[in-house]
């Protein structure tokens, strides 16, 4: 298989809830007139506590600079796993648990923190750039690595690391947070962008303004059903992640769903914000799922991170992380 490291230099940052207003007219802008800007990597995900965005440089400039503002350190490059050839965005999504073993893993072993984004389409690790000599020697016996320079995939180089490495020391990884699972079944989907157009407003209200449907009778601090929205523009191609009922508000055949309809459950992962230098939250995550064939979406976010599953798998994956935390006690 072949490990693109795409060419898009990456910020990820927090935007407060209370502070989305000042940032409105920017993420608009990007999410809606990419055309009018030169930002090719744009993702914003809601969640209870604030807003994530991870965005290339020249989008990052489309945000004020604002109190409400929190930028991760370091800037982020995004790796993707391709099997065979092919543009890396528009291939197959391979899926966070198959490439766990491959990928994942390996860089928990060598202590690279990742951040992990699955889109619709594909699935994106993102790692520090001050990272990439390790990454690449890390993952260099299992891949063919090369790198999008200007649109185009050459060969990536070793940039002159060759030795000095220590070979790490494989050691069980115990879930060590606490996990949760909301009420919501969740798609992942995706549309036409030239239909985007159509959905605006809709999608506008969506991401900034209704806050999303209420459970009956449930107050602001049920945790069993949560907001968490996710959207993505990256290089051309729209991902998103929403609730059930948020789908239903949707006309019919504009979003992309496979023919089963299949509904998808959140995992959630800590209880109180995760450490962007913590390494191995992903591995903990995805090995047992891996180790179990159960598919998985994976997004992180500035505070915490979703692994997403099938409906049906809900239980036996709560059974298998609670089996892999209690040991690590």
């Amino acid at each position: 298989m072949e490990l693109h490291i795409l060419e898009h230099s990456l910020k990820v940052a927090s935007i407060e809830k209370e502070g989305i207003q000042i940032c409105t007219h920017g993420l608009i802008k990007l999410a809606f007139l990419a055309s009018k800007t030169r930002c090719k990597f744009f993702s914003l995900t809601e969640t209870p506590e604030d807003y994530t965005i991870i965005v290339d440089e020249e989008g990052f400039k489309e945000l004020p600079e604002s109190e409400h503002i929190s930028v991760a350190d370091a800037t982020w490059l995004a790796l993707n796993v391709v099997s065979g050839g092919g543009n890396a965005s528009s291939s197959q999504p391979i899926g966070v648990t198959k490439i766990a073993k491959s990928v994942i893993a390996p860089l928990a072993d060598h202590n690279i923190s990742v951040f992990m984004l699955s889109t619709y389409q594909t699935d994106f690790i993102l790692v520090r750039e001050r990272d990439l000599p390790m990454v690449m020697h890390t993952l260099s016996s299992e891949f063919t690595l090369l790198r999008v320079v200007n649109g185009e995939t050459v060969a990536a180089h070793s940039l002159g690391v060759t030795n000095g490495f220590v070979k790490p020391k494989l050691v069980p990884r115990p879930i060590i947070h606490p996990l949760s699972s909301p009420s919501n079944m969740f798609c992942v989907t995706s549309l036409d962008p030239d239909t985007l157009p159509s959905v605006a407003t809709l999608l506008m209200d969506v991401m900034f303004y209704s806050g999303g449907p209420k459970e009956p009778g449930a107050s602001s601090e049920d945790s069993s059903h949560i907001r968490f929205f996710s959207f993505s523009l990256i290089e051309g191609y729209i991902s998103l992640v929403m609730d059930e009922q948020t789908t239903q508000r949707f006309p019919n055949n504009v979003l992309f769903t496979s023919a089963s309809g299949e509904l998808w459950k959140m995992v959630r992962i800590g209880g109180q914000p995760l450490g962007f230098d913590e390494c191995g939250i992903v591995a903990q995550i995805s090995e047992p799922l891996a180790t179990a064939d159960i598919p998985a979406y994976y997004i992180s976010t500035f505070k915490f991170d979703h692994a997403l599953v099938p409906e049906e798998n809900i239980q036996s994956v709560i059974g298998a992380l609670r089996t892999n935390e209690s040991t690590g006690q």
